[in-house]
């Protein structure tokens, strides 16, 4: 199945996008073959909306970049981060590298397929508009290999539809071990924060 969760085989053909991220009024790039190529998409949206990270925060994950509006928002709201922008799709990955360095935070946002990733690195925030779609056990997979990452007193944030089931996730990540509380609800989507119990 052809889908943006993988690098797509079609011809890339880039077009100019304006978006404004937490104030910052950036001129980027997307292309077909990657997440919401045409805006920041909804759900992302709800999260760059309600919540902020730590401006103190020093190492940070974006999980599923895509062209990297989270990764850019997060690198330019906290200063001293270095941002580790991951996913599968080659494309997405081009692109968010292209686009840190439009956004002039090239030098701290670092695209990366997720074997490329330091073994050790661990995070003081996560944050990530997962991929649902892949279905539930490749999900739940997926976080449990980057929650652990998450530095003692570190905080994942995820933004998952009601619909495509944000709160049998919060059970499941509270069956797991991990403290998860809802901090935000809007547009259909809830905000997920997750920590160490």
């Amino acid at each position: 199945m052809s889908h943006y969760f993988e690098t797509p085989e079609g011809p890339e053909r880039r077009r100019p996008l304006q978006v404004e991220l937490w104030g910052h009024p950036l001129a980027l790039q997307t292309a077909s073959g990657v997440f919401s190529a045409d805006r920041v998409d909804l759900a992302t949206g709800v999260l760059l909306r309600t919540h902020r990270p730590d401006p103190s925060a020093r190492r940070v994950l974006d999980l599923g970049c895509g062209w990297g509006p989270i990764a850019l928002a997060l690198a330019l709201e906290a200063p001293r981060a270095r941002v580790d922008a991951v996913d599968v799709n080659e494309r997405a990955l081009a692109l968010c590298r292209d686009n840190a360095r439009a956004a002039g935070v090239g030098d701290r946002v670092t695209a990366l397929r997720p074997e490329e990733v330091d073994a050790d690195a661990r995070y003081d925030e996560v944050w990530s508009n997962p991929p649902i779609r892949i279905g539930k056990e490749a999900l739940h997979d997926l976080l449990l290999q980057w929650l652990p990452r998450l530095t003692d007193d570190g905080v994942a944030r995820l933004v998952v539809g009601r619909n495509l089931g944000a709160d049998s996730l919060q059970r499941w990540l509270v069956e797991q071990g991990w403290r998860c509380e809802r901090t935000a609800s809007a547009k259909g989507f809830r905000v997920l924060e997750v920590a160490r119990a």
